[in-house]
């Protein structure tokens, strides 16, 4: 617990996408608990949609745990109004339009006569909102980034000005997607022995040296070096060599792990924070049916599918997927966004409806940490999100990956070469989903996974546990070292 004459103040702004803002909540709840006032900044699209899902109270807060909002620049499009927005077009838009805001609040926010509200302001941005690193600098208050993904993806983006040096990227010519060349291996990346250059995170894949998402992580890259330190939600065991190599780069400020968010945030749960519990942060209405449904389930026997909150698939793809799911002759429950599949309303074959119906269940949205908690969960198939790996890796889950974009790639890897609890999906069809599916629930393959998977799983709460844990102990130093030193400094 902080201690100090006055209260400090931790203002958090995430990037406006579910998995970003997910795990912000968390390390806000976490501060709390810690002593702090919060401040939680979403866009004004991500405050009403959460409003709609979660009801017109949901974001009351307390009065030492407060919302409020920024426009994000983009017009809102009344037919998508509960969905992702465009990621390019919300990188362009917050890089020119949400500074000035943010600026403007901090200043209304440190002016403000309130008693309730502290003074001493600290700015905890997204690493991909690094404009609160300049905002910070013009106002002389410390800042800190947060990488909402893992470590090792931090490494690879922090690799792409050396790619575009080294005539790696962008890429000659729109073949080179097909042509075997993403199957470059490189071995200088700090902290990675070698990865092939279809593992970093998939803003490389561009010929246009003027591409806005290849541009936008140069910049958003070099502007969170200047931060006066870097949070991870990950922790130390998982990427003990990424986090060696931090250490030894002096253009680093401090990295902090304080993963996995969950496993602290259960040893800092006390009686009189019910009222901050209820606080959550899922942009759709969640299912709670599919709860009931699992309890109904034999111990590892269903395949849990989710994609995630951004990833879109073409028609032919989620046939495939639905038919390999139905031949495995295994039980499912399978998340289906409206906006799963591109351009189109996602609606799966008449056959595949009847043939499964007495061992599936569809939903729209689910609460994904009760169910990947729950004892029915055989495997995980996932897009491999940093969020949906951490939650499969925290509940002992093996996992059959299918990345989209970003990160997703990174963490696919990382799951199935280095940690042992995936398999990849490299080719979309029936068959290859069915023979994952069969071997990761009965094969020799898929008990050698959940074995690792229960390791791993061990590492995670010994890594978050009290008073010893690494995370734990990060927190403690982040806290400490970065805020107060900070605040004293200023003083």
């Amino acid at each position: 617990m902080v201690s100090s004459e006055k209260q400090p103040h931790a203002v958090l702004i995430p990037y406006p996408a579910q998995g970003h803002i997910n795990p912000f909540l968390k390390l806000a709840k976490l501060l709390h608990r810690k002593g702090f006032h919060i401040t939680f900044v979403n866009t004004e699209y991500n405050h009403n949609r959460l409003l709609k899902s979660r009801g017109s109270d949901s974001l009351r807060g307390l009065p030492s745990f407060r919302f409020e909002t920024i426009p994000d620049g983009l017009p809102v499009d009344p037919n998508h109004a509960d969905a992702t927005q465009d990621i390019p077009s919300l990188c362009k838009a917050t890089t020119t339009t949400c500074l000035p805001h943010l600026k403007n609040l901090i200043l209304k926010l440190n002016d403000d006569d309130d008693q309730v509200v502290p003074g001493f302001i600290w700015l905890v941005c997204d690493a991909v909102m690094s404009f609160g690193v300049d905002v910070g600098e013009e106002l002389g208050i410390p800042v800190a980034v947060f990488w909402t993904a893992s470590a090792s993806s931090f490494a690879c983006c922090l690799q792409y000005s050396q790619l575009l040096r080294r005539g790696l990227v962008p890429l000659k010519e729109s073949s080179y997607l097909t042509n075997g060349y993403l199957e470059t291996t490189i071995d200088w990346v700090p902290g990675i022995k070698e990865i092939r250059l279809k593992d970093i995170p998939s803003f490389i894949r561009t010929t246009d040296p003027n591409d806005i998402m290849l541009n936008f992580f140069l910049r958003e890259m070099e502007r969170s070096q200047r931060a006066c330190a870097i949070i991870i939600n990950t922790f130390d065991s998982l990427e003990h060599d990424i986090f060696e190599a931090f250490s030894s780069n002096h253009t680093l400020p401090s990295v902090y792990s304080i993963g996995p968010m969950d496993f602290l945030l259960n040893h800092h749960i006390t009686d009189d924070h019910d009222e901050l519990n209820k606080i959550g942060s899922n942009l759709w209405k969640e299912d709670q049916e599919c709860i009931k449904w699992l309890d109904k389930q034999e111990p590892n026997s269903v395949v849990y599918i989710n994609f995630g909150s951004i990833t879109t698939m073409t028609n032919e793809n989620f046939v495939e997927f639905a038919w390999g799911i139905a031949n495995s002759n295994k039980r499912f429950l399978w998340v289906i966004r409206e906006d799963l599949v591109g351009g189109e309303n996602a609606i799966l074959p008449n056959e595949f409806v009847e043939v499964t119906k007495i061992r599936g269940m569809l939903s729209n949205w689910c609460p994904q940490k009760e169910v990947l908690g729950h004892p029915s969960i055989g495997v995980f198939l996932t897009h491999s999100g940093w969020n949906s790996t951490l939650e499969s890796v925290c509940n002992g889950v093996p996992m059959i990956c299918w990345p989209f974009f970003s990160d997703q790639m990174t963490n696919c890897r990382f799951s199935c070469n280095d940690w042992g609890i995936g398999l990849e999906i490299e080719d979309v069809k029936r068959e290859k989903i069915e023979s994952l599916v069969r071997e990761s629930m009965d094969g020799e393959k898929g008990e050698e996974m959940k074995q690792k998977a229960l390791e791993w799983k061990k590492l995670a709460k010994d890594a978050a546990s009290y008073p010893n844990g690494s995370s734990f102990q990060n927190l403690d130093k982040l806290i400490h070292d970065e805020l107060l030193m900070n605040k004293f400094a200023k003083n």
